[in-house]
């Protein structure tokens, strides 16, 4: 693993650290799957799943945001408009599976050599050489790449993939994310659709700062319905930007910490005297103001 100390002087050999850190932890996404298939099969109602990419970029020099000294490596997130559903979450750009459109784009794309899915020796215990693995990593990935093009026009051959990191299953919503951990183009400039109310860059050091961290406590508002409607405490993190705080929490801040400890054995901090912060969650959160 990587010391956090040390990212300053890996620098342009992280995202290569990153992807043998990334492939020698063990992959999912097949079992994962499988049990979704299985389980729609069985079942009304549909287990959903859903391909993200957790975006690793490099500032280049004469940034705007690279004061000298700084470390120039950021996480890469969009805050979800009120349009969409989790309007004002903060997450990573992906969206739904669909199957059939997914899977042809991987194998056109992906599977072809095209976009390369890197392989590891089996015994490492990542993704291997597993035939039927690396069709379903294509697939998320391919998944990722078309729903992250919709929303932040994020051209596929701007973006390397460096890993997969393990699924998560969400407590509101019957959907399984599968990540996927990406290097983008150090150039590239996103250009976000109606889904995206802002493009989010928060530096990587801020994860290893314990002051960054706080307390979320979400309540559901008299018109959810739901059989607790809380309060509930989550951890979050508290990313301050143009002069207004940003909150990370639930699905996206949980896939973070997977990232974290994998690649720098990092922690979640003690948040017993951390800052506290709510908020109400309101009917069309589940759904999106149409």
């Amino acid at each position: 693993m990587i010391r956090k100390h040390d990212i300053s002087a890996a620098d342009g050999n992280l995202p290569l650290l990153v992807r043998s850190l990334l492939f020698r932890n063990q992959n999912d996404f097949l079992p994962k799957w499988n049990e979704i298939k299985e389980e729609n099969s069985c079942r009304h109602g549909r287990q959903l799943s859903a391909g993200v990419l957790l975006l690793l970029h490099r500032r280049p020099h004469g940034h705007p945001e690279h004061q000298k000294g700084d470390n120039p490596w950021v996480l890469q997130l969009i805050k979800r408009s009120s349009q969409t559903a989790q309007g004002g979450d903060i997450s990573c750009p992906g969206g739904m599976l669909q199957h059939l459109i997914d899977w042809g784009f991987s194998l056109i794309f992906v599977r072809s050599g095209i976009l390369p899915i890197p392989l590891l020796s089996v015994e490492t215990g990542g993704m291997g050489t597993c035939s039927r693995e690396r069709r379903i990593v294509s697939m998320f990935f391919a998944n990722a790449l078309r729903e992250s093009w919709e929303e932040l026009h994020l051209h596929p051959f701007r973006v390397s993939l460096l890993g997969v990191l393990p699924t998560y299953s969400l407590h509101l919503f019957r959907r399984t994310i599968f990540p996927l951990v990406a290097l983008t183009d150090p150039h590239w400039t996103p250009s976000p659709n109606r889904e995206v109310e802002k493009f989010i860059e928060i530096p990587l050091e801020s994860f290893f700062a314990p002051s960054s961290y706080g307390r979320y406590l979400i309540k559901a508002s008299d018109r959810v319905a739901t059989a607790d409607p809380g309060p509930w405490e989550f951890p979050c993190l508290i990313h301050g930007e143009d002069g207004r705080e940003e909150i990370l929490w639930g699905a996206t801040f949980y896939i973070i910490m997977n990232f974290l400890k994998i690649v720098f054995n990092h922690q979640l901090p003690d948040l017993t005297d951390k800052r506290i912060r709510s908020k109400v969650l309101h009917a069309d959160y589940l759904t999106g103001k149409r």
